[in-house]
């Protein structure tokens, strides 16, 4: 079948999800490079949460979230895309922990001696976001539901999406419920890891499709490349903690090179299915 000349509305919409997903790597690393001046060069990106960088730190994770489950791919890479799209909020809601006096103008006074901690002063911008997080990740889990009942959806694929944004709302909730502490401490540092993992996941499902859905040799190659650099990062970050040469921060570079990894996997997306009218149809053909 000849392809109709010029851009159909779907073409473009589909063109425009891949590179806003790019372009919010863009916002972040700007928003921090035009924070720089004012806090210097902190351990982590993370930790320019605690800075004038902060909203568009947060709004570029909050569309990423929104893009993810507007893109859905087929098979595989929809359920991934999904989860990823139900962990990444959690990035921008829970800040990270931070130590005394790492971050200018921020009191880390922890309690009980600790060397960091989520400041208090917080706490209550983190519990508004859970509770938003968790009552709209209920109201998209029943929309998808409901959906998926009346056949609108495919309900395999669904169903499986379901249960994992499930899973991930009923966790969280009771975490930060019953172990308040031990959710503050450690739900950035799993929602950051598990969110890369997946997009490595994507990666290789993109390097392994079956030879007619296939993206070219020479792309697979760069496809595995990243999703092999992505977990070495993801499984590195526990140890990045104790490098610091100098003003250079071990976190602060994995987080970097992680991002640029995501973007770079997203452009090259835009690339692969630019001129395709519907990836995620064509993709099943």
């Amino acid at each position: 079948m000849a392809r109709p000349s010029g851009t159909t509305s779907l073409q473009r919409t589909y063109r425009y999800l891949r590179l806003a997903i790019a372009g919010a790597v863009v916002v972040v690393f700007t928003a921090v490079l035009v924070a720089m001046p004012a806090v210097g060069l902190l351990p982590s990106l993370s930790h320019y949460y605690y800075t004038p960088a902060n909203t568009m730190f947060v709004g570029a994770l909050m569309a990423v979230s929104v893009c993810f489950f507007a893109l859905s791919g087929p098979g595989a890479e929809r359920v991934l895309l999904d989860a990823a799209a139900t962990i990444v909020p959690l990035i921008a809601i829970v800040p990270t922990m931070i130590s005394p006096r790492s971050v200018p103008g921020v009191d880390a006074d922890c309690p009980r001696g600790e060397g960091s901690c989520v400041p208090q002063t917080f706490d209550a911008a983190v519990d508004a976001g859970i509770a938003t997080y968790l009552v709209v990740g209920a109201v998209f889990v029943l929309v998808a539901a409901a959906l998926a009942a009346a056949g609108q959806v495919d309900r395999p694929g669904t169903a499986l999406s379901l249960a994992i944004s499930g899973a991930v709302l009923l966790t969280v909730w009771l975490t930060w419920w019953l172990a308040r502490d031990v959710f503050l401490r450690g739900a950035h540092l799993a929602a950051a890891a598990g969110f890369f993992a997946i997009i490595a996941a994507v990666a290789l499902v993109q390097a392994f499709r079956p030879a007619e859905r296939a993206a070219p040799r020479w792309l697979k190659a760069v496809y595995l490349g990243i999703a092999i650099a992505l977990a070495v990062v993801v499984v590195g970050t526990p140890l990045y903690g104790s490098l610091h040469v100098g003003r250079v921060f071990g976190v602060f570079v994995g987080e970097v090179l992680a991002l640029a990894l995501f973007a770079a996997f997203w452009v090259l997306q835009s690339v692969q299915y630019w001129r395709v009218d519907d990836p995620a149809i064509r993709a099943e053909v």
